[in-house]
């Protein structure tokens, strides 16, 4: 990444590399870069903040239930394009929507975030989200996709209908009702499920329709509005968008979905947020654009600011203490209710 050129200093009050290439990615101006102080005070604020979310991520694991392997799938070439699938905890009686099935259970596939550019399903997904909705009698599975920048938006998309088109595929073998599966992401992945649920086209490239989808579930999402999430965004994330969605106007309304949500959505979709200001608008904008397309959406807000609200929300989902849940657990037994 180059560095920007700033007035000369004396060698003591120079900054590092390091400092100076932090103080860009916050979006410092150069009278900023000019006091060392204050520079690296709002490095270290930024620095400590990601330290702690990942902190709490890892103490939100650590106190959730014990998870087996999950069963890998491939559903492509690609070696991201693989998936985990969980059948129900066979502790559990076969009741509610399974037993109403036959004992095939409602799936729940959910997508990681990761700025579109990097995440996996193993340090994304978190295990409340699998321990609950196994203990609930719901089969579940987190997919992995491939990358920005080895590969565009358009294909992360392609890659989530491709996944569910293989557990359609394979619905039989493991014991899933394929007329009952929601699609949940986080972050970039709820963006990617929030595209696939008001574009139709992804879903008709991989052989499937809107009836394939009893609904959607966005937790926390950025670019559902692609320009006005990069025009509201500071200096670094803007780089990031730019790398995801490019300059290209006509490009960045395709991958938007509040500006694909006019007709031929998904049937249901939730949306869930905290109280991070563009996350906020973005939820509401799309959640306005969905109504007037005739979409059944809710949406729920819950406590928690920037990274560290952004980071809880989807470790702790599946938690039952955590108040997002129940919220979930009752839209999710409605869309699987028989």
């Amino acid at each position: 990444m180059p560095i920007r050129s700033v007035p000369s200093a004396p060698p003591a009050a120079r900054l590092s590399r390091r400092v100076l290439l932090g103080a860009l990615a916050l979006g410092a101006a150069p009278p900023v870069l000019a006091r060392p102080g204050l520079l690296r005070g709002l490095l270290r604020d930024r620095l400590g903040a990601q330290g702690g979310a990942s902190r709490r991520a890892e103490q939100f694991d650590k106190d959730a239930p014990a998870v087996p392997p999950g069963q890998t799938i491939a559903y492509g070439r690609d070696p991201m394009q693989t998936l985990d699938f969980w059948a129900p905890d066979p502790a559990v009686p076969v009741a509610g929507a399974a037993a109403a099935a036959g004992g095939r259970a409602p799936l729940v596939v959910f997508v990681h975030g990761g700025a579109w550019s990097k995440g996996t399903k193993d340090n994304g997904t978190g295990r409340w989200k699998i321990a609950h909705w196994r203990s609930a009698g719901y089969a579940f599975a987190t997919i992995d996709y491939r990358l920005v920048p080895a590969a565009r938006v358009e294909d992360q998309v392609a890659d989530v209908a491709a996944a569910l088109r293989a557990l359609r595929d394979r619905a039989d073998a493991l014991g899933v009702d394929p007329a009952r599966v929601v699609l949940m992401g986080h972050s970039a992945g709820a963006h990617l499920v929030a595209l696939v649920g008001t574009d139709p086209a992804y879903l008709a490239s991989a052989g499937l329709s809107y009836r394939d989808l009893a609904g959607v579930i966005a937790i926390d999402g950025a670019a559902y509005d692609v320009p006005r999430q990069i025009a509201d965004a500071g200096t670094f994330m803007r780089r990031a968008y730019a790398e995801a969605f490019g300059s290209d106007a006509a490009r960045q309304q395709a991958l938007s979905p509040t500006l694909q949500a006019a007709a031929a959505n998904v049937a249901h979709m939730l949306l869930l947020h905290v109280q991070r200001p563009d996350g906020v608008a973005q939820a509401q904008g799309l959640a306005s654009a969905l109504r007037a397309g005739g979409t059944a959406v809710e949406v729920a807000a819950f406590a928690g600011t920037g990274l560290q609200g952004h980071v809880e929300i989807n470790r702790r989902l599946g938690d039952p203490s955590y108040p997002a849940t129940a919220t979930v657990d009752r839209w999710l037994a409605a869309r699987f209710a028989r």
